[in-house]
């Protein structure tokens, strides 16, 4: 087949018929970019679908079809401009590749790099997926508590480790530094870079002796120094908590370990304490079957421990003061509440079905006294 004299004809140093070619593989590419990035993740899930239990074929796709069409469109541009000559200027010296052709490579191929670290990330987030959901599928709950904790800590220190391989990949190859000179420098500079940086590995530290210890877990509780929260992740630096007023506290990990933690947690009960007040017309009989009826109630309950403690503890000039204190089987703060709710009704109806009556004082009618509650 002769090819039209026309297609032969220059522009900028390359022949018509060369355009038209790197505009047919680039629109080729680009056209077919979404189903080969497709056909790629369904040929890598296929590979190890064996070892995949518990996440769909869709869930990869999710994760590898962004980063594998940057690649494959990467490609593509590369294959379409491959077949053009770049241009010499008249004073160009021979041998010696033109700046602004030097420039586009340097940036292709740190695309290619950054775009290859992307999608070595997303198979990092793809192969914990893995492991997360095989261990919900056979793991105890204090395993799964375990995976919890360590997973989102290693898929971070995974993702860190990738990123720094290919920061040194893209200096050596893009930039020309010498690498090993580079890593061999920093060992003369460690200390001081150890002094500027002491705040954030002693953070880390923090971070492995959380990992190890295990003092406290995602999901958990906790109470250090005057902060209080639950635990919803540990970082490389930072532990993050939910509060009771829902606002989103980061502490530093260091501050996690080196202050008295109170794990709340892990409790198996929850204390209530307060102090009744009487007035003075509430007879010594009175008193006597109030305290019976009450105790009886609140042993009654299924959720309340057996150490009920309800006394008459002292007189004062403003009433006949009674103490009241048990615990609540429960980790959960709202049933807590719950509980405490149906059991200070019962006092107010022991009270009122004994004809007894409360002081009349300024201070509250119920006063608590350190209960070891915290939302």
């Amino acid at each position: 087949m002769d090819i039209p004299p026309f297609l032969h004809r220059e522009l900028f140093g390359n022949e018509l018929l060369d355009y038209i070619i790197a505009a047919l593989i680039l629109g080729v590419g680009v056209g077919l970019n979404r189903l080969l990035s497709r056909l790629t993740s369904t040929i890598l899930f296929r590979i190890t679908k064996r070892y995949t239990a518990g996440v769909t074929e869709q869930e990869l796709h999710d994760l590898l079809i962004q980063p594998l069409g940057t690649l494959l469109y990467l490609v593509t541009v590369y294959l379409a401009f491959g077949v053009l000559r770049y241009p010499l200027p008249p004073t160009a010296i021979r041998g010696v590749e033109p700046w602004p052709k030097v420039l586009l490579l340097n940036l292709f191929h740190l695309g290619i790099i950054a775009t290859l670290v992307w999608v070595v990330v997303r198979l990092i987030d793809f192969m914990l997926l893995v492991v997360k959901r095989r261990g919900d599928l056979t793991a105890t709950v204090g395993a799964r508590r375990l995976d919890n904790q360590f997973l989102p800590f290693a898929r971070d220190l995974l993702k860190v480790f990738v990123v720094v391989i290919g920061l040194l990949i893209a200096l050596g190859q893009v930039f020309g530094v010498n690498v090993t000179a580079l890593v061999g420098g920093l060992g003369i500079g460690g200390l001081a870079v150890a002094f500027a940086a002491k705040e954030s590995l002693e953070n880390l530290l923090a971070s492995f002796t959380i990992f190890l210890d295990q003092p406290f877990g995602v999901g958990d509780l906790v109470t250090a120094g005057s902060v209080s929260g639950t635990v919803e992740k540990i970082g490389f630096r930072s532990t993050r908590l939910r509060t009771a007023e829902k606002s989103y506290l980061t502490v530093p990990n260091k501050s996690m370990i080196d202050k008295p933690l109170d794990n709340l947690s892990l409790r198996t009960a929850r204390r209530v304490g307060f102090t009744l007040i009487f007035d003075q017309k509430t007879t010594s009989d009175q008193l006597q079957a109030i305290i019976e009826e009450s105790v009886a109630a609140i042993q009654e309950h299924p959720l309340v421990t057996q150490d009920v403690q309800m006394k008459f503890n002292a007189i004062s000039l403003s009433g006949k003061e009674v103490t009241v204190q048990y615990f609540v089987e429960t980790t959960s703060y709202d049933e807590y509440l719950d509980v405490k709710e149906r059991l200070n009704y019962c006092l107010i109806q022991a009270a009122e079905h004994h004809g007894g009556a409360f002081a009349s004082t300024s201070t509250p009618l119920t006063v608590q006294v350190g209960t070891a509650d915290a939302s």
